[in-house]
């Protein structure tokens, strides 16, 4: 891991904490306590990806926004309601599906499965 923390990585620390769940907590007696780990693995995951994905889905939804000459999200919005992409709108739709499929790919990649 790059300076200055040492290791176990961010993202080892979370795969040991997941694993730890699933190994010896998700079999505890106690629903309760069996649904809370799964939720808890769950979002564990998530984060793995998120820091696995993260990088590469940041810098292709930058290049996405550049195609369609916006400097942000909120003004890639305000320019569709205004109507001022209709004429790409095409481009704008696979666009935007390209940057939801990132989103699912963090959270759930059985939905990007689904989806396309």
């Amino acid at each position: 891991m790059a300076e200055p923390h040492d290791a176990p990585s961010v993202r080892e620390l979370v795969i040991a904490v997941r694993e730890w769940l699933e190994r010896d907590v998700i079999d505890g007696k106690s629903s309760a306590v069996r649904f809370n780990a799964r939720v808890a693995t769950n979002i564990l995951a998530m984060v793995e990806r998120e820091i696995a994905l993260g990088p590469v889905h940041a810098r292709r939804h930058r290049e996405r926004l550049e195609r369609l000459e916006c400097s942000d999200d909120q003004e890639l919005a305000a320019r569709i309601r205004a109507g001022h992409l209709d004429h790409r709108s095409d481009e704008v739709r696979a666009l935007v599906f390209e940057s939801v499929c990132d989103k699912l790919a963090v959270a759930n990649p059985s939905y990007v499965d689904d989806a396309t």
